[in-house]
């Protein structure tokens, strides 16, 4: 047996015995140690979010065909949601009246007045619009935009008709009519964000409209009462109750399975989710049930701010996750506020719009704020910061899979976000595109006369689809069952080191491949100059 003394080095070297394999795999791992003192130049520190290091989640040990089975099933379960909501019924109820019915005078179609009187109303109608359509006798192909004033008084009426007058008449709301050839688009003549009577008069007067009348010639007014269908609305109530107990199953059984492993050790996928689905619970908004007994405008807020936020916080975790699979430094100033800037300036103008809607609707039924000279402001503000976010995370998508696609553990990582953020964005895609950044907005449902669903389908739709992707994402990201993991006293122990390692125990890739740096560029530099 030959014996060589490395003094400097602090090793001895035997010439390995058995097989020529094993003689070479035996004098590579001996001469590797030689390098022990460079790694942590080589390779990040055991604290790093690493995944062999990092809580063994359930998505490393999974088949293609479980991997299958999964996504089967939350599509079956989306597929059953849109199922139902087509068999539902439609969000909204609407009631037309043609001024020339309530009108003693046509000639005065210009002006009015017009007494208006609601159909039966009860809380589980939520709230009330009144709009207003022109029709004319106009056939020039000019387009045109007259603004005219409406005053309206409104008069409550409960079921023992006792009336109260609620809103005096006043002048002081001016509209735009906007026409193409005999159609006008449809005005905003009020909206009630609660409803405490049963039935309401309005008595409305347009000023400004007569020589447009002489012009075009009115030859009808047709005046819309829009309100959330009760039938929808026990509906609604029902699902959400039913989501806010499944997420709060599911919340407590995700934050079981990570009770004996310290925070510091979670993946940043698990660290998200345990973020997310406390959001969720308020996303489904367990104060729901309030709007239908109170009449305050608090309710309505919380459920606007609920949803909005829990929105933004989807939308700051895929930038957090994509960019945070290549950074270990993830410092709130280095790592997370330059995205927090970018969500928050999506997130601030949904907030104003629900302000908007929800609070100064209910002191001043006129008030409507595409009219607000501050909403182009707002809405660009919006589209910006939405260009921004998508240039930003495409380019935080591209760099991820050019740099982590062929190291274990990650490409799989890297399928799970790329499925999530591929079934979430084109249906947030559809949804904004019916009306910008109102989707967490529950209003969204009923804006327009003419932006109607005839099923609870867009409602069902929405709700299964981000609820029963955290309940995957909670089931694939969860530890898996019986998974060992190295807890911080046995990181920075060689013994336990030389113990718990194997090649058997690596389920993608060898160990040396599991030690390849996150950065691959940079880490190349640092080895080529030592």
């Amino acid at each position: 047996m030959a014996i060589m003394d490395t003094a400097n080095v602090g090793y001895s070297y035997h010439l390995p015995a058995g097989g020529w394999n094993n003689k070479i795999r035996n004098t590579l791992s001996q001469f590797s140690d030689l390098f022990s003192e460079f790694n942590k130049y080589i390779a990040p520190a055991y604290h790093h979010d690493r995944c062999e290091r990092s809580v063994q989640m359930r998505v490393y040990s999974m088949h293609k065909g479980e991997f299958v089975m999964s996504f089967i099933t939350f599509f079956a379960c989306l597929g059953l949601g849109v199922f139902i909501g087509l068999a539902g019924p439609s969000p909204t109820s609407t009631t037309s009246v043609s001024a020339t019915s309530v009108l003693s005078n046509i000639s005065a179609i210009s002006s009015g007045p017009f007494h208006l009187r609601s159909p039966a109303l009860g809380p589980r109608a939520q709230q009330l619009w009144l709009f207003a359509e022109i029709l004319t006798d106009n056939d020039d192909e000019e387009i045109f935009d007259k603004s005219f004033q409406i005053s309206i008084s409104i008069d409550g009426v409960l079921s023992d008709h006792t009336t109260t007058n609620l809103v005096p008449e006043s002048t002081n709301r001016t509209q735009h009519l906007k026409c193409t050839k005999q159609v006008c688009e449809e005005v905003m003549v009020l909206h009630l964000g609660s409803l405490e009577y049963t039935h309401y008069i309005l008595h409305v007067k347009f000023y400004g409209l007569k020589e447009f009348h002489k012009r075009y010639h009115i030859r009808e007014i047709v005046f819309y009462f829009k309100t959330y269908n009760p039938a929808f609305t026990q509906m609604e109530t029902w699902f959400r109750f039913i989501f806010l107990l499944t997420t709060f199953t599911v919340a407590c059984w995700f934050a079981h399975t990570l009770r004996k492993y310290s925070t510091q050790d979670w993946a940043i996928e698990q660290k998200w989710l345990s973020i997310l689905l406390p959001l969720l619970l308020l996303y489904n908004d367990p104060l729901f049930p309030l709007r239908l007994v109170s009449s305050g405008c608090v309710a309505p807020l919380l459920d606007a701010l609920f949803q909005t936020t829990f929105l933004a916080a989807v939308l700051l975790a895929w930038l957090a996750l994509y960019h945070g699979l290549r950074q270990n430094e993830r410092g709130f100033v280095s790592f997370y506020l330059f995205k927090i800037v970018i969500v928050g300036l999506m997130w601030v103008p949904a907030m104003v719009v629900a302000v908007w809607q929800k609070y100064y609707a209910y002191y001043d039924p006129t008030f409507n704020y595409y009219m607000n000279p501050n909403y182009p402001v707002v809405k660009i503000m919006f589209f910006v910061a939405v260009t921004l976010y998508f240039l930003y995370l495409l380019v935080l998508i591209i760099k991820a899979y050019s740099d982590l696609r062929n190291m274990p553990f990650f490409d799989v990582r890297l399928r799970v976000l790329a499925a999530w953020l591929g079934a979430a964005a084109p249906a947030g895609g559809a949804l904004a595109l019916r009306r910008w950044g109102a989707a967490a907005l529950q209003d969204h449902w009923a804006a327009r006369p003419r932006q109607s669903y005839d099923t609870s389908a867009p409602f069902m739709a929405l709700y299964c689809l981000l609820n029963f992707q955290l309940f995957a994402l909670a089931y694939l990201y969860s530890p898996a069952a019986g998974s060992f993991h190295e807890t911080a006293i046995t990181k920075d122990n060689p013994a336990f080191s030389m113990i718990n390692d194997s090649d058997e125990e690596v389920i993608y890739g060898s160990d040396e491949e599991s030690r390849r740096p996150l950065n691959s560029r940079s880490h190349r530099a640092t080895s080529e100059d030592i």
